[in-house]
């Protein structure tokens, strides 16, 4: 591929390390890639955001993860944790909504939590995960007005721990039903530049990936 083209698409990922056993040492490394590489931000576990902004020294933004994996916690719990992460100095936070309150059609339930994470952002870049791969066309949609009024920045595809990942038709929707502010972040699966190249073509802004700097390194850019 052309240097230039997987300059551009580093450029627009989220390099991620959310594996329950991330140790010190890998946020580390994992923060040398980026700069490295020209990531976007490198995503981690709340628990690392504290260590992370302090080794990276405002070399890259750090982002990390809210009510991650399954979005179950309650907004107060939501609203904490972020608060947590801004104080320990996180850039952007990528939240998990109540996919269960989704389906039940509490769309204002939904709304209000994004609502309350938003607040807490203090103005930092705020993505909003919706688990793509469990909800019906209808859910999509909806949840894309959701994200929309809730004045989020990203609607997200994915965690990449459920049933699967990013998906181009996904993007595309979300694309189409999505407010002029909001941007699509596609993440899960996501594990070559090709890919990550057809999800932007699709119209995503981010990619969140493990893979993609280790895929650059390979082919050689």
């Amino acid at each position: 591929m052309d240097k230039n083209t997987v300059k551009e698409i580093l450029s627009r990922c989220d390099h991620t390390l959310l594996s329950v056993t991330a140790t010190r040492p890998e946020v580390a490394a994992l923060i040398d890639e980026a700069v490295d590489y020209g990531t976007a931000s490198v995503c981690i576990p709340p628990c690392h955001v504290r260590y992370a902004k302090e080794y990276s020294s405002g070399r890259v933004p750090v982002c990390t993860v809210i009510g991650f994996p399954n979005g179950y916690n309650s907004v107060k719990a939501k609203t904490e944790e972020t608060l947590s992460a801004i104080e320990d100095g996180a850039d952007e936070i990528d939240m998990v909504i109540n996919v269960g309150a989704l389906k039940e059609g509490r769309y204002e339930y939904v709304t209000d939590e994004i609502r309350s994470v938003r607040k807490a952002c203090e103005g930092r870049i705020l993505k909003v995960i919706v688990e793509a791969c469990l909800l019906t066309e209808e859910e999509k949609r909806a949840v894309s007005r959701i994200v929309t009024e809730a004045g989020a920045d990203y609607i997200k595809t994915s965690t990449g721990f459920s049933k699967w990942g990013a998906k181009v038709e996904d993007v595309r929707l979300f694309r189409r039903y999505v407010g002029a502010n909001v941007k699509v972040k596609a993440a899960g699966g996501i594990r070559t530049l090709e890919t990550a190249a057809e999800m932007l073509a699709a119209g995503a802004d981010r990619i969140g990936a493990s893979a993609l700097v280790g895929a650059a390194r390979e082919d050689g850019s």
